[in-house]
């Protein structure tokens, strides 16, 4: 009877006890990551319409910081093609001598803020009106039967870089002082306005970036928060079992991987869509200026940079919902 009740004591002593976890092996930890990434496929193509709603979540939340990335590094590839093009235009006095236009290029090659210049004649200025107005004829008319050229010749100067705005006026002031020189205008506008536009999208993409990333965490922690609720009973019997904390949450690790993963790609395909929307018009408002039209940036790197940040997003979200869920199952299996 003694014998009995010791019996029973230690039993009733180990009922709460798990099972020691066993050594690893290579062979049984490669052996679970493929067992965890089939359940994955399994549970991702029996709710695969749930699935592509948190894919589609995800990939909206990629998408956005994604293309203000893109318009970034493209305002900035722009704003370099256009580094060659005129600072200053040194516009002449109708009838100049040639004399005081040399004497202006002269006193620009001298100057440290002047990278290169380009001379338009008188005569260059006439043909290139003619050609813009071909369609008006009666203005072409009216233009070969004046005696004289009523145009003025004009020099287009090319800045150096870094020259600040006010070295601009005080050349601007110098050259009109010259004898000949009706005017000169300083071709900043677009320039400025470029750069104030890349650091306000520069600045956008990092702020919503961090929002919309806090989101595919929380969509994705949501997810897979829903798939720990439904296998619970089998979460407990695992740890009963020896499961280690590693081989229980792994492959709610992989739902992560999966969710963030499919999300870059929507991500992509919504980047793709919007880009080849966007061709016709870009093409029509770039061709204005000649600049060719280049998406810079969406490239291979590009794509895999951003299935990497999909990937990661997916993790961390899994890692908010198994840290404390996988705490409880544990304590509630002793």
């Amino acid at each position: 009877m003694r014998a009995e009740l010791r019996m029973a004591g230690k039993s009733s002593a180990n009922r709460g006890k798990r099972w020691p976890a066993p050594a690893f092996r290579l062979g049984d930890w490669l052996s679970d990551h493929r067992r965890a990434i089939a359940e994955t496929f399994e549970f991702v193509s029996l709710r695969l319409g749930s699935s592509l709603f948190v894919w589609l979540l995800v990939g909206i939340a990629l998408a956005l910081p994604a293309a203000l990335r893109l318009a970034q590094q493209n305002f900035v590839a722009l704003d370099d093609g256009w580094q060659g093009q005129p600072g200053l235009t040194v516009y002449f006095m109708v009838g100049t001598e040639t004399d005081n236009v040399a004497a202006v290029q002269s006193q620009l090659r001298q100057s440290p803020l002047v990278a290169a210049m380009q001379l338009t004649d008188a005569q260059q200025a006439l043909q290139e009106f003619m050609a813009a107005s071909a369609e008006s004829s009666s203005l072409t008319t009216a233009l070969e039967r004046m005696s004289e050229n009523p145009l003025p010749a004009s020099l287009q100067v090319s800045i150096a870089s870094d020259v600040f705005l006010e070295d601009l006026a005080a050349l601007r002031e110098e050259l009109l002082g010259v004898d000949g020189v009706d005017d000169v205008i300083i071709e900043r506008t677009w320039l400025e306005l470029l750069r104030n536009l890349t650091q306000l999208v520069e600045r956008l993409g990092l702020i919503l970036g961090a929002l919309f990333a806090l989101g595919a965490v929380l969509v994705t922690a949501a997810s897979v928060r829903l798939a720990i609720e439904s296998r619970l009973e089998e979460l407990r019997v695992l740890s009963l079992v020896g499961a280690t904390r590693a081989q229980i949450r792994r492959p709610f690790l992989y739902f992560g991987v999966f969710y963030g993963l499919g999300g870059a790609v929507v991500a992509a395909m919504l980047l793709a869509i919007t880009l080849t929307a966007i061709e016709a018009p870009l093409t029509a408002l770039l061709g204005s200026y000649d600049i060719p039209v280049q998406v810079h940036g969406f490239g291979v790197a590009f794509l895999l940079t951003l299935l990497g940040v999909g990937m990661a997003l997916g993790v961390i979200g899994a890692l908010v919902a198994v840290r404390q869920r996988i705490r409880g199952v544990q304590e509630m299996a002793y």
